[in-house]
């Protein structure tokens, strides 16, 4: 085994153990809002942003944290799992909650418009909206600290050859210059 070595395993491990819990965790979001509801009716679809969380924060205190609650926490995990499964040490703090929130984004639209054919479930804008906040607000206090605290424990040896990995990628490979026959 090489010196060194154990850093990249821990980080093979570390990846294959974000996409696992990614994917689990993807599915229980996937069963939970996209399966079928048997309901007597179903309310019109709400595009207008922010009316169903006022219509919420109407319901009174309690009820309105749960139901801003549970859509915030529905997709919260993937602004951990999310860079977690990327593996990636080094890396912008403001480029890596880019990514992540526009996944989530993108992730929540898809949920949205994949509901509108399931019987039962309704398309609402401020899901989309509650959701990302959720993927915002666990990327900023989980992942920093968290990469912080991995950047420690690593060798600083090996974390330095993997900022000369990111900031040097080499030269651009250009293709020769050939002569065309008369």
């Amino acid at each position: 085994m090489r010196q060194g070595s154990g850093g990249r395993t821990a980080a093979i491990r570390f990846r294959a153990a974000g996409g696992f819990l990614l994917v689990a965790h993807l599915l229980l979001v996937g069963w939970i809002t996209l399966r079928p509801l048997d309901v007597p009716w179903v309310s019109a679809a709400n595009l207008r942003p922010l009316a169903g969380i006022k219509a919420d924060l109407a319901l009174g205190g309690l009820q309105a944290a749960r139901r801003l609650g549970e859509a915030v926490l529905l997709l919260a995990p993937l602004g951990v799992l999310l860079p977690l499964a990327g593996g990636r040490l080094v890396v912008s703090p403001w480029g890596s909650l880019v990514r992540t929130v526009a996944a989530g984004a993108l992730l929540s639209l898809g949920i949205e418009l994949l509901q509108t054919g399931v019987p039962g479930q309704v398309v609402d804008i401020d899901s989309l909206l509650l959701n990302t906040l959720g993927v915002a607000v666990a990327h900023v206090a989980v992942v920093p600290c968290a990469r912080a605290w991995l950047c420690r424990r690593t060798d600083p040896a090996h974390v330095t050859a993997l900022l000369r990995e990111e900031a040097s990628q080499g030269s651009t490979p250009t293709i020769p210059r050939v002569g065309i026959a008369p």
